[in-house]
């Protein structure tokens, strides 16, 4: 596997090694040894799938107090992903980093603790992975509002508009979490 390190600490793109032939492809999606080597020494303890369709905006969520480290991959389809530093004391607060995960491409991203994530279904539907290293506590999650102006995220052209979930329209703004 090749692991690239993104401008933002802590931070990782994950390129499997994928083994095809005529019967099809295989690729180890996990191994815990393999990433605690490169740096990702994080035990992960509940594993969440969702499925959505074209043009589906989920995010950009985090957990405060309570933040959940994250590896995403695409089992199904292709996504635009996001990873937002929100962690007050970084120097990269406020600083995104983006890329195309598919299932074609076995592309994972690891996400520390303290940055809010989302991502833009690109394909008909997609069906979406992520281990967390903590559990899901609904009283702690917040929202970040996708098109922010001050993230200046590039989201890929979209044929129609975001289709978002009622929190994730309503949802904080950069400078109201700076203020928290």
């Amino acid at each position: 596997m090749e692991v690239i390190k993104s401008p933002l600490e802590g931070l990782f793109l994950i390129k499997p090694k994928i083994y095809s032939d005529h019967r099809g492809a295989f690729h180890e999606a996990y191994n815990s040894a393999r990433y605690k080597e490169c740096g990702m020494n994080t035990e992960f303890v509940q594993d969440n799938l969702s499925v959505s369709s074209k043009s589906v905006l989920r995010g950009l969520h985090f957990q405060n107090p309570n933040p959940q480290a994250k590896l995403v991959s695409v089992v199904f389809g292709e996504v635009f992903d996001v990873a937002v530093d929100v962690r007050i004391n970084s120097p990269t607060f406020g600083k995104s980093f983006s890329a195309i995960l598919s299932a074609k491409n076995a592309h994972q991203l690891y996400i520390p603790e303290g940055f809010a994530h989302g991502f833009v279904v690109l394909s008909d539907s997609a069906v979406f992975s992520y281990k967390c290293n903590s559990y899901y506590s609904p009283g702690n999650e917040q929202s970040l509002l996708w098109n922010d102006p001050d993230l200046d995220i590039k989201w890929p052209e979209m044929t129609s508009p975001p289709q978002l979930s009622s929190k994730d329209a309503v949802a904080l703004r950069l400078k109201d979490i700076e203020r928290n």
